[in-house]
């Protein structure tokens, strides 16, 4: 059996994962901000550490997503 055969298509749209990606980035920009608010108390590295650690989170995560939603495995 090729590998090909066990790759399904998609369950959700590529603009279904980009809208839950980025509302999902959106509130863990503020949770970050929050936090590293609280580390180093200063209102313009949290934003600074809150931003910059998000955009590479966001990128991951939907990387992430698109590769488990060609994986058959447990659905």
């Amino acid at each position: 059996m090729a590998l090909a055969d066990h790759v399904r298509a998609p369950v959700q749209a590529r603009r279904r994962a980009v809208v839950k990606t980025a509302c999902y980035r959106l509130v863990m920009v503020v949770v970050s901000v929050t936090v590293a608010y609280l580390v180093v108390g200063d209102v313009t590295d949290a934003v600074s550490i809150g931003l910059v650690t998000n955009l590479v989170k966001t990128a991951t995560y939907y990387g992430y997503e698109r590769l488990w939603d060609r994986i058959a495995w447990g659905v």
